[in-house]
């Protein structure tokens, strides 16, 4: 009688549970690259926070300033110079409403403008407009005025 082929086989034996730590060199790769990417997002979310932190400012005060429009004026001009150059805030009037009128989205006008510059002018109507011409001031634009 010939002996069965399944006698000469031993019996299996079950592998170590495989550790999970320490990790593979691939997963440091992965995790280093996550942290790299997490903190430039950080970064990048922090600066545009501190970059708009100017008109924020500006914002928070338009609220406290009930109906003066020459102290919104200022405000507007405060915005210029900070997120543009000095030339865009005190040039000529003309100018300067084309300057506002792109920036802002409002429409002003050179006798509006002027009339900031009267003693004790009162105009609501204008604090109204300045009060949105500060809330919709745009940061990143070109201006070719």
């Amino acid at each position: 009688m010939q002996a069965s082929p399944l006698d000469g086989l031993h019996d299996v034996i079950v592998p170590e549970q495989v550790a999970w730590w320490p990790l593979a060199p691939i997963w440091w790769v992965i995790i280093a690259a996550l942290v790299i990417a997490a903190a430039l997002v950080g970064l990048k979310l922090y600066r545009t926070w501190q970059f708009k932190k100017a008109k924020r400012y500006a914002i928070a005060h338009s609220d406290s300033m009930a109906d003066d429009s020459a102290q919104l004026h200022i405000l507007l001009k405060r915005l210029v110079l900070h997120y543009y150059s000095p030339e865009h805030a005190s040039s000529a009037t003309k100018d300067w409403c084309n300057t506002l009128n792109k920036l802002t989205g409002q429409q002003f006008s050179e006798q509006e403008i002027m009339s900031l510059y009267q003693a004790n002018s009162t105009q609501p109507e204008l604090a109204t407009k300045l009060k949105m011409g500060i809330r919709q001031f745009k940061l990143k634009e070109s201006l070719n005025v």
